[in-house]
């Protein structure tokens, strides 16, 4: 039948196979790991190189170097404005609910936590941090895909190419062809999304169980109602402001949305998401520029559940924040989440950091997120995506490199699809 070939049916159909599977066949859903982890290193082994083309494509393209500039600083200005917005809406939520008052923690499943505090017991090298963004070896960055030193070499590339004029056209066409061929690749590599999600869902429904996140569900609970109220409120009002539909624009990426359900991690679509950015009328330059860099600075998803996380974890020891402590845990994580990638459990990392900066809860406390942070990594990954998207779709339009005609040819192309 035509609708089993379409992707968005085929992840549906994996994720709910995947679910029966960890339920019923528990421990042979704990075997599908390998299909998930499978997928999810298939798309991160063409990450690096499509993060470098598009960059130095991006910015050779658009020349001028005080455009460039802009259109970055105007990027950055949104992260952080958006960033903390979800922070705050966080700690509000979480501080109304109280989630983890009247838990008891020595009766909840705890794990071992030490590979994730093993880096982050010691607090956060900011020094380190920085300098870290400068890769000592340019082929060891990509060797290890580290996004940030990926990104600045390509920075540092771009501009100089775009410094030989006429010269560097030559290459600027190469790179224009070889971009292509990853492309091509990824959309080669994403026929396999379906199996991927399944693999995904299986292993988590199947190690964790449902039993598992029990006591934890209004943490969960928590989360959710602030991700949705951030995506469908906050983030409805800025679309609104700059004149174009939330709605229009989810159902445009919604297959996206539901491939990055199935693998929980955003990093999965990125190279969709930026041909899906530039068809919604965005400009190659400005999606070249956007959508890797918020994939290092404008997490969003991930900034609410570091928050949450940390006064929920408060509640449970019985740790009683005062306003100016809250407020510093705002400023720690406006930094903290930059150093988050797109990646599955890089903010359970990140929130071990956090603590530890603010050495006033208990680092053992992260054992109890163990076993729910798995489900709800899910959520951060796809508000994660959402707020990427629209930050592109924003940033082209104040800088008149969005094309109102093309977009809406792509919402009248989806609706006659759906």
């Amino acid at each position: 039948m035509k609708v089993f070939k379409n992707l968005t049916v085929q992840v549906i159909t994996a994720v709910i196979i995947g679910v029966i599977v960890g339920l019923v066949w528990p421990d042979a859903g704990k075997q599908m790991k390998p299909l998930g982890d499978t997928f999810i290193n298939a798309v991160k082994m063409i990450i690096a190189p499509i993060i470098f083309l598009t960059i130095v494509l991006g910015i050779a393209k658009m020349g001028d170097m005080k455009k460039v500039g802009k259109v970055g600083g105007k990027a950055f200005i949104y992260f952080e404005v958006v960033t903390t917005i979800a922070l705050i809406i966080g700690l509000l939520v979480v501080n109304i609910m109280k989630p983890g008052e009247g838990l008891d923690y020595s009766k909840l499943e705890k794990g071992d936590v030490s590979q994730y505090t093993q880096n982050g017991g010691q607090g956060i090298d900011w020094i380190e941090f920085i300098t870290h963004i400068v890769p000592s070896n340019m082929v060891d960055a990509f060797a290890k895909g580290d996004i940030l030193q990926v990104l600045f070499f390509s920075v540092l590339f771009g501009v100089g190419l775009a410094a030989l004029g006429e010269r560097g056209k030559s290459i600027i066409d190469f790179f224009d062809k070889l971009s292509h061929v990853f492309f091509k690749i990824i959309g080669y590599i994403m026929r396999a999304a379906p199996i991927g999600a399944f693999g995904a869902m299986a292993y988590t429904i199947g190690h964790f169980g449902l039993d598992s996140i029990k006591p934890l569900a209004s943490l969960m609970l928590s989360v959710y109602i602030t991700m949705f109220l951030f995506v469908f409120v906050a983030l409805n009002i800025i679309c609104k402001i700059f004149g174009f539909s939330l709605w229009n624009y989810l159902r445009f990426i919604k297959d996206e949305l539901l491939i990055v359900l199935g693998t929980s991690s955003s990093e999965s679509v990125l190279p969709r998401m930026m041909d899906k950015m530039e068809r919604y009328g965005c400009s190659k330059s400005v999606v070249g520029l956007v959508i890797p860099t918020g994939y290092s600075f404008n997490l969003d998803g991930t900034s609410i559940y570091l928050s949450m996380a940390t006064v929920f974890l408060a509640q449970v020891f019985g740790v009683d924040l005062t306003i100016g402590q809250q407020v510093t845990i705002i400023l720690v994580l406006m930094l903290t989440s930059k150093g988050a990638a797109g990646v599955t459990g890089s903010g359970f990392i990140v929130l071990a950091s956090t603590l530890s900066a603010l050495q006033v809860i208990p680092l053992e406390g992260l054992a109890l997120l163990l076993g729910v942070d798995r489900f709800m990594s899910e959520g951060r990954a796809i508000v994660n995506l959402i707020g990427n998207g629209i930050a592109t779709i924003i940033v082209a339009k104040s800088e008149n490199e969005f094309d109102e005609v093309k977009s809406t040819q792509a919402v009248k192309e989806m609706k006659t699809a759906v």
